[in-house]
This record gives C-alpha cells, structure tokens and sequence, in this order.
C-alpha cells in the first residue's frame, strides 16, 4: 500500500471516531444546567439593556435634529442661488433687449444716411 490511501484510510476513521464520541455525548450535554453568565449578571444586562435602548433614543433624536437644521441651510443657500441665478437672467435679457433696440436703430440710420 502506497502512503496516501494509508492516510487516507487514518482520515476516515478518525472523523468517524469523532462523530462517534460527539453522539455519545448529546444526551450528557443537554442535561447541563445554564448557568450565569461569567462577566455579567442578569440584572445588569438588562440595566445595559435599558441604557442602550435610552441612548439608541436619544442619539435618534439627535441625529433627526441635526439632519434637520443640514436641510434647512442647504435649503435656504439654494433659495439664495436661485435668486441670484434669478437677477442674472434678468440683468441678461435686458442686455439682450438693449442691444437689440440699439442695433435696430443703428441699422436704420445707416440705411437712412446710404440713401441719401
């Protein structure tokens, strides 16, 4: 026999000791008590639980206030941009308008001086 099937044959069995003693062993570790917890007694995990739930509420609160005063400013600097953007546009079209009554009577003198 090669050295890899002996290996292998090593492999499979002791997974099946394995699986073997894991089943043995059930019904002795389904009849162990709970026990406490090491690190924290009943009583205060809940009182952590209590304070989480209060803090959670509160952060909650916070950060809905604070969302709220961010869209407030970005609202008000966008009601800013448009009115500016707003005066722009009119400023523009008066230019526009004036240029082109300008350029209208221009053109009609030039044409009154050429005819004559």
């Amino acid at each position: 026999m090669n050295f890899e099937t002996i290996a292998l044959i090593i492999a499979i069995l002791s997974f099946l000791i394995l699986v073997f003693l894991i089943f043995k062993k059930v019904p002795d570790i389904r009849n162990i008590p709970e026990s406490d917890s090491i690190f924290f007694k009943k009583e205060l995990r809940e009182k952590i639980k209590i304070k989480t739930k209060k803090v959670t509420k509160e952060s909650a609160n916070f950060l809905e206030a604070l969302l709220h005063k961010l869209l407030s400013k970005v609202r008000i600097l966008s009601l800013k941009a448009d009115k500016k953007l707003s005066d722009w546009i009119i400023k523009l079209r008066e230019r526009s308008k004036k240029k082109k009554i300008d350029s209208y009577w221009a053109d009609i003198k030039e044409s009154v001086n050429k005819k004559k």
